[in-house]
């Protein structure tokens, strides 16, 4: 559409419909769409033809084929969103490839949410995408306020007519929102909640952009605790997917200001800046610091707003798992760190053939020197020996991960390490396989390292709820912690992770990690690692090695304290 044209029924004067045969031809921006191409005719291609249906030989219509033409994505989308403003909701469902969820949506836009004068205005297409601005007006109980946002929807071709619609998604009225998702306006439920830091200042999305998500789990969680008293508001009300996910509710535009109660939380001001500062060099970065003799959550930071990976990520951990499966073979009796183990340069198990990184070999090495260059076929090679539920105790009863019981004051994804049997087992073991975790998981790991003991990760003191922490059923034998402690010192001096870890003091230790992910042409890179009385573990999603993605990440943090 070249410059910006606005869907505006304000100026009638310049944009009365032109009748044709009876129907009227929408005029947007001064060009006039053909009531045949509005409507489900032919558009005009590019090239000034019309492409329209013909009929096959046996006489019935030929469904269209192949890619959009400009004109047709300009009619569908115009179609939409006129239809829409002028609160037409059946006429404009009915060009989505949704009618039913369509006019459900559009419906409560107006009746729930109560936006009122609506003025969508598109942008310049870029290929089927039409990117849109959105102006209204949102009013409850004789309050109003101004609504103004963007958006986007895209345009495909229809499989059983091969007329051109909108691939209807419910982030096409409002980004934030996610299929199964409502919005509405009225008195909020919940009240709105002060987060504080541990010193008492207020946490605030615009200082830290990567705690949005974390201070609406808090208002869920505890606004009807903290003392409170509920506004009026337009909000994201979740639907059943998006509550699988642990996505919590969103205030989209305040009305009328409740009054917060206050929730002080374990979060370091200090760290959690330099947390923001380090994700946002890296697309796709996330990281977590914890305290480690005691689990408070020091800082959490992802690149980019929206979905918290550093604590509702759920991806496989790659050589970090390594840790955790260094902590069985050595209670075990499979390996030391001293002594010789096998590192050839492939093994094969349950009918797979794994190999190592660029097909390294150790021969005649410790055990010390594969976890130091995370030899993949090391760790596998010991599968045989192994139970197929072994992994899954070690990691539940020592490391208290995989048992959806923690308790750490927002929605969290607390890792998972199901039994599996045969290759997928091996996989396991060096965190493939059905293996998941995010990092402030991984970082849990490295501080149960460091303290000896599981402390459940939390957000807000147990204190201030009276809620009982998750706990470990089992430590590790003081034997079996010394080596654990001198494999990843060794690691962090000698091994993948020395880059990052250059120049640390102290008492220190850490582990990297890459994680194959299909379709993806590098893998995510991984690293956790812990320094005196901190933990921390990072993943820079198709980052490639850990240690030079992730690791300078952690290394920062671990270096603050």
């Amino acid at each position: 559409m070249g410059k910006r044209r606005r869907v505006d029924e304000t100026r009638a004067s310049k944009r009365r419909p032109a009748v044709v045969g009876g129907m009227a031809a929408v005029v947007v921006g001064g060009a006039a769409f053909g009531v045949y191409a509005l409507y489900g005719g032919g558009a005009a291609a590019e090239n000034g033809s019309t492409a329209s249906s013909s009929s096959s030989s046996d006489g019935k219509p030929k469904i269209k084929t192949g890619p959009l033409t400009a004109a047709e994505v300009t009619s569908a989308s115009t179609a939409f969103l006129t239809s829409w403003q002028r609160g037409e909701v059946a006429r404009a469902a009915a060009v989505t490839d949704d009618a039913k969820a369509a006019t459900a949506l559009l419906t409560g836009y107006a009746k729930d949410a109560r936006v009122t004068a609506v003025t969508l205005t598109p942008g310049t297409p870029v290929g089927a995408k039409v990117p849109f601005a959105v102006k209204g007006t949102v009013t409850f109980d004789k309050v109003s306020k101004p609504l103004a946002y963007a958006s986007a929807l895209t345009v495909v071709r229809s499989t059983t007519t091969g007329e051109p619609q909108i691939d209807w998604h419910a982030s096409v009225v409002h980004p934030d929102l996610a299929d199964g998702d409502t919005l509405v306006t009225g008195e909020s439920g919940t009240p709105p909640v002060k987060a504080l830091d541990r010193d008492g200042a207020e946490l605030t999305a615009k200082a830290y952009p990567s705690l949005a998500s974390v201070l609406d789990g808090l208002r869920e969680k505890y606004g009807k605790k903290a003392g409170g008293k509920a506004g009026v508001e337009l909000r994201v009300v979740r639907g059943t997917a998006s509550k699988k996910l642990d996505l919590s509710d969103k205030t989209v535009l305040e009305l009328s200001k409740g009054t917060p109660g206050e929730v002080k939380t374990t979060i370091d001001p200090a760290m959690q800046a330099a947390a923001e500062k380090q994700v946002a060099a890296k697309p796709r970065a996330s990281v977590v610091a914890l305290k480690a003799s005691t689990g408070e959550i020091l800082a959490v930071a992802n690149n980019g707003k929206g979905f918290n990976v550093g604590f509702l990520g759920s991806l496989a951990p790659g050589s970090t798992m390594k840790v955790i499966t260094s902590s069985l073979l050595i209670e075990k009796g499979l390996a030391s760190a001293d002594k010789e183990h096998p590192c050839p340069k492939y093994f094969t198990y349950g009918g797979w053939k794994f190999q190592n990184d660029d097909e390294f070999e150790i021969k005649k090495g410790t055990f010390k020197a594969s976890f130091a260059r995370s030899c993949n076929t090391a760790f596998i090679s010991q599968a045989p020996k192994l139970d197929n539920d072994s992994l899954t105790k070690q990691a539940q009863q020592v490391f208290g991960l995989a048992r959806d019981n923690w308790s750490v004051g927002v929605p969290t994804f607390d890792g998972a390490v199901p039994v599996q049997k045969a290759a997928q087992m091996g996989a396991s073991l060096i965190g493939q396989g059905g293996v998941r975790m995010n990092p402030l998981n991984m970082a849990s790991v490295s501080a149960t390292v460091k303290s000896g003991t599981f402390h459940q990760p939390y957000l807000v003191s147990p204190d201030f709820d009276h809620r009982t922490l998750a706990t470990a059923s089992r430590t590790m034998s003081p034997a079996t912690l010394g080596q654990l402690r001198e494999l990843m010192k060794y690691t962090a001096q000698y091994g993948t992770a020395a880059g990052a870890m250059a120049g640390m003091s102290g008492d220190y230790g850490a582990k990297t990690g890459s994680a194959e992910v299909d379709s993806q042409e590098k893998a995510n890179g991984w690293f956790t690692a812990y320094r005196g009385d901190l933990a921390a573990a990072g993943v820079v999603q198709a980052g490639g090695h850990g240690g030079d993605t992730a690791g300078p990440i952690v290394a920062a943090l671990l270096k603050l304290g």
